[in-house]
């Protein structure tokens, strides 16, 4: 494994850990020593996608489980996992989704994927 994959790996283990605060690309690069456009470009390189969305698509996947696993408030659950506003993290799960985030804890509550 080249030192470049390595860091990646250690990025990804940190973003993981710490997906419950906002995480900005500018923060994580300086976490890896890196600047942000080459942090970016490496990210790309070896997991086959922005940093930005992985980021995104795990605070939703995470979201998602906390709709099927807890009575908490939707509202609740988009400031966990840091998005800017209810509406912003609707449109966005929706997206994702294919139906809004009250939908989804309805038909999948109780549920473990």
């Amino acid at each position: 494994m080249t030192i470049s994959a390595q860091v990646i790996d250690t990025i990804v283990e940190w973003i993981d850990d710490n997906l419950h605060q906002p995480l900005r690309i500018e923060e994580i690069a300086r976490h890896a020593g890196y600047s942000k456009w080459h942090l970016q470009r490496l990210f790309m390189q070896y997991k086959g996608e922005s940093l930005g969305r992985y980021i995104r698509e795990r605070k939703l996947l995470l979201a998602a489980r906390d709709l099927r696993e807890s009575n908490e408030r939707v509202y609740d659950i988009c400031l966990r996992y840091g998005f800017d506003s209810q509406q912003t993290f609707t449109r966005i799960f929706t997206r994702t989704f294919h139906q809004p985030p009250g939908a989804y804890r309805k038909e999948n509550h109780g549920r473990t994927h």
